[in-house]
């Protein structure tokens, strides 16, 4: 059977062997917890506490600073220790609150519950708003500024992202798994507040159990359906999705909303249910702890601002010596030099691998093969572009599209000379960008 998807992409092992069975496990931290203030995009959260002070699990720690921005949450019980810059993913220093754990885990009383049926529409985005909700499978996007658009009448379609395309990560498939009715719900409350949209979890053919989870949780629903995709990466990139789910294209000027589209990621929609539904924010998220170096690779459920490192010791430790730790999947995610970082509401997964095959390999010149060009999901010439940003020509990168490159590393992947072809473009639209000389 023929399944819905787009041109390009390609087909690396998936390797989600190691944790695709195990049931998510809630993990409790031990020591210190670090919250960054820039866990999203936009403005950073400014501190409502100071040191000394003794804050509960749920209490508003750091609230956002403008409209584009998000407050964040204690995680745990303690006593905060310091307000001062620490170590966070990409090796940035970044302002964070430091919070001693107490081992009490006491929390703020949650609100009386009130239907979320009740509630005007702005009254649900600013619940969502006050929990801390972003975009949690990778953008940190303020999700109330997504379901805030002008026009409610043109959003047609609201798609929760559950492709989980890059290997070895299987936290969205668990959630799907283990908790489809909140899914269901989260999608409902969505749906409230765009009276002509429609909702499709898109899911790849490869994960079964979560389409029949979906499937018969979201019977019912007259406004759902289960959209089956190709198992294929980047599958699950906004554009790539938006096309194969309704057949409407994207460009890097537009926003999904652009298309009446809306795509919300799988954990994002639980958060949203957990908010209306019960006053809670975003205190967690689940993890996928993994790698051919652990012992026992799991999913975790873990409090944010845990420290990656007491993640690896909850899978059991080393068994084989690591040699390269990513914070979420080996094609998009980011390289880390140190495990004494933090989880943030963006971080799917640590994957801790025996060898850094990349380091093993010397680029050569590239022979023409037009591998890359096949790959690309957006149709564009690599190695070509990797040529103008070697030299500089901004002015031509543009002319041949390089700003529509998402960047995803399939060129990267399947190129034979082993050509950094995605990172040299990354640095050549960081600079376009930076410069202002876009066309």
């Amino acid at each position: 059977m023929a399944y819905s998807t787009f041109k390009g992409g390609i087909h690396p092992h998936k390797r989600k062997r190691f944790t695709r069975e195990k049931p998510v496990e809630t993990y409790l931290p031990r020591g210190e917890l670090v919250y960054p203030l820039s866990q999203h995009v936009g403005g950073p959260s400014v501190p409502v506490v100071e040191p000394g002070e003794r804050v509960l699990e749920g209490q508003l720690i750091a609230r956002a600073s403008g409209d584009i921005s998000a407050c964040l949450h204690g995680s745990v019980s303690g006593t905060v220790t310091a307000i001062e810059p620490r170590m966070t993913l990409g090796g940035k220093l970044v302002p964070s609150i430091v919070l001693e754990n107490d081992g009490r885990y006491e929390r703020v009383p949650l609100p009386s519950p009130v239907p979320w049926q009740e509630l005007e529409p702005g009254e649900r985005i600013r619940k969502i708003r006050d929990a801390g909700i972003v975009g949690m499978g990778g953008t940190g996007f303020p999700t109330h500024i997504k379901l805030s658009v002008k026009n409610p009448k043109r959003i047609r379609y609201v798609i929760v992202n559950g492709c989980e395309c890059e290997p070895y990560l299987t936290a969205d498939y668990r959630r799907m798994v283990e908790n489809p009715e909140w899914l269901v719900e989260g999608l409902r409350m969505v749906l409230s507040l765009f009276e002509r949209g429609m909702g499709i979890f898109a899911i790849e053919d490869s994960q079964r159990d979560a389409i029949t989870a979906l499937q018969l949780a979201s019977g019912k629903e007259k406004r759902m359906e289960v959209k089956v995709l190709e198992t294929k990466y980047p599958q699950g990139s906004d554009r790539m999705l938006v096309y194969a789910c309704t057949g409407r294209r994207l460009h890097s000027s537009m926003q999904p909303a652009d298309a009446g589209c809306l795509v919300l990621n799988v954990e994002t929609v639980c958060a949203i249910y957990r908010a209306l539904a019960f006053g809670k924010p975003v205190t967690e998220r689940i993890v996928t702890v993994t790698g051919k170096a652990l012992a026992h690779p799991w999913n975790f459920r873990v409090r944010i601002g845990t420290s990656f490192a007491e993640l690896a010791e909850a899978a059991g430790g080393f068994a084989k010596e690591p040699e390269k730790f990513v914070a979420g999947g080996p094609l998009m995610g980011i390289g880390l030099t140190d495990l004494n970082v933090p989880v943030v509401k963006t971080s799917p997964a640590l994957l801790c691998m025996t060898k850094d095959v990349n380091s093993r390999f010397t680029p050569s010149a590239c022979i023409r093969c037009g591998a890359c060009v096949e790959a690309c999901p957006e149709r564009l010439l690599p190695m070509k572009l990797t040529e103008l940003a070697e030299q500089e020509q901004e002015e031509e990168f543009c002319r041949l599209n390089g700003m529509e490159c998402i960047e995803c590393g399939s060129c990267s992947y399947v190129c034979p000379a082993r050509r950094n072809l995605t990172q040299t473009i990354r640095e050549m639209r960081r600079s376009v960008l930076a410069k202002g000389i876009r066309n």
